[in-house]
C-alpha cells in the first residue's frame, strides 16, 4: 500500500452501529457488562476506549509496526519507556536532544538510580564506546532538536542488539512520512503526536510503536497502571490529522528547502542547520534513511547576540513566536529560553546550542510570503 493511501485509511473502519466513516468519539468512562467479567472487550476507559483503539491501530500502520500505544503527551510516552528500566540501568542519549526529555531524565529518573550518558550520537563509534554491561537503552533523536543532527539508526541498532539493549528513536521531527525507524532496526518509536501527526496545534498527545509482543505488553501494563492516557476527543483529532499527514509533510518539506537555501544566502545569517545541504555532515546518512529533509530549520545570525535574535523573534508576522512545532502555521522559537531552558547554559553552549540560535517550524503557507516575513524581520 502506498504511503498516501496508508495514512488516509490507517485505523479506519466504519462504525458498526451507524456506518459512520469517521471513528466516533466514545466519550465514556466505563462500559456496561452483561455479567461480572463478561464484556464486549471494554471495561474501563483508562484501560481501553474504542476511539483510542482506532488511533493505536493507526499508529501501528503508519510506522510499519505491529502495535501502537497512545499517551497523554510525548513526555508521558517517553516516561513509559523509562519505566521499563531498573535502578542501576544505564541509558545512552544524544547530547543535543529536546530539553523536555533532558529535564525528565535528569530531574526525575536520575533520582531513581538510572544513569544517563550524553554523547554525540552522530559518531557511531561514540555510541559503541559508551556502551557498558549495564546499558539497557539507547535513546536517539534524528534529526535532533534543535540542531538537526543526524544519527545512523541502522548502525546504532546493530550496537544496541549486540549489547542486549533497547533502541528507542524519537521520530517526531521526521514523522512517519520521512522515516520509519523500526524498518532500520529500532525497537521502539516515540512521537510527540502533538506535532506533525496532529498537525493543527490543537491537541497534546504522545505515541509509542513497536513490533515485539512482549514489549508491547510491558508498555501497555505501564500505560494502564500509570494512567497517562489521552481522552477520546484528543484521539479523534490525531486520527483526523494523520489523514492529511502526507499532504502537509510534502508542503513542509518544499517550503523548508526553499527557506533553508534562502537563509543560507542571506548576508546577515551566519549558519543554517538543515540536513538537506549536501555539505551537511549528516547528509549522506539522512539521504539513506529519510525520504526528505523536513520543515525544521535552525539558524544563527552573524551578529550572534541575544539582543539581535530577540529583535528578529519579535518582528515576524506570519511566523508566530511560540513553543511547539509541526502545525500548519509557521512558528519561530528561541530554544535557549524556551524549549531548552531546562538545560544548563554551559551544557547548551558546549553542544552548539548558542544563546542566539533561532528555530523555525516552517508551515504550509506560501513560501514566498514566509521568506518576505523573515526578510523584513532580519532586515
Amino acid at each position: 500500500m502506498k504511503i498516501a493511501t496508508k495514512f488516509i485509511h490507517a485505523g479506519a473502519e466504519p462504525d458498526p452501529s451507524t456506518g459512520a466513516i469517521m471513528t466516533p468519539i466514545y466519550q465514556t468512562s466505563t462500559y456496561v457488562q452483561e455479567a461480572p467479567g463478561k464484556n464486549k472487550g471494554y471495561e474501563y476507559a483508562r484501560s481501553q476506549n474504542p476511539t483510542r483503539k482506532a488511533l493505536e491501530d493507526a499508529y501501528a500502520v503508519i510506522e510499519n509496526a505491529k502495535y501502537g500505544l497512545a499517551f497523554g503527551s510525548g513526555v508521558a510516552a517517553t516516561d513509559a519507556v523509562m519505566k521499563l528500566l531498573n535502578p542501576g540501568d544505564e541509558v545512552i542519549a544524544a547530547n543535543d536532544m529536546y530539553g523536555g526529555s533532558y529535564r525528565l531524565f535528569t530531574k526525575v529518573w536520575e533520582r531513581y538510580g538510572i544513569k544517563f550518558t550524553y554523547i554525540d550520537t552522530t559518531d557511531t563509534e561514540n555510541v559503541q564506546t559508551a556502551v557498558t554491561p549495564n546499558t539497557k537503552l539507547i535513546w536517539l533523536e534524528t534529526p535532533t532538536n534543535p540542531l538537526m543532527n543526524i544519527s545512523d539508526i541502522a548502525a546504532i541498532a546493530v550496537i544496541a542488539k549486540a549489547a542486549n539493549a533497547l533502541l528507542c528513536v524519537d521520530n517526531t521531527f521526521a514523522s512517519p512520512y520521512l522515516q520509519n525507524p523500526l524498518d532500520q532496526g529500532a525497537d521502539i518509536i516515540m512521537h510527540s503526536a502533538t506535532k506533525y501527526l496532529g498537525g493543527h496545534s490543537d491537541v497534546i498527545q504522545g505515541a509509542l510503536m513497536m513490533n515485539d509482543a512482549e514489549l508491547r505488553e510491558k508498555l501497555y501494563f505501564i500505560q494502564k497502571s500509570c494512567g497517562a492516557v489521552p481522552g477520546p476527543m484528543d484521539c479523534f483529532l490525531v486520527l483526523r490529522g494523520i489523514k492529511t499527514l502526507h499532504v502537509r509533510m510534502k508542503q513542509h518539506c518544499e517550503n523548508g528547502e526553499k527557506i533553508a537555501h534562502w537563509l543560507r544566502k542571506h548576508p546577515k545569517v551566519g549558519k543554517v542547520y538543515w540536513p538537506g545541504f549536501e555539505d551537511n555532515a549528516g547528509y549522506a546518512v539522512a539521504k539513506k534513511q529519510m525520504r526528505g529533509f523536513g520543515g525544521m530549520i535552525s539558524f544563527v545570525l552573524k551578529d550572534d547576540t541575544v539582543e539581535t535574535a530577540t529583535k528578529v523573534l519579535s518582528s515576524t508576522h506570519l511566523f508566530s513566536l511560540a513553543e511547539s512545532l509541526g502545525g500548519v502555521e509557521s512558528l519561530i522559537n528561541h530554544p535557549a529560553s524556551m524549549t531548552h531552558a531546562s538545560i544548563p547554559r554551559e551544557e547548551r553552549i558546549k553542544n552548539g546550542l548558542v544563546d542566539g540560535l533561532i528555530r523555525l517550524s516552517v508551515g504550509i503557507e506560501d513560501a514566498d510570503d514566509l521568506i518576505e516575513d523573515l526578510s523584513q524581520a532580519i532586515g
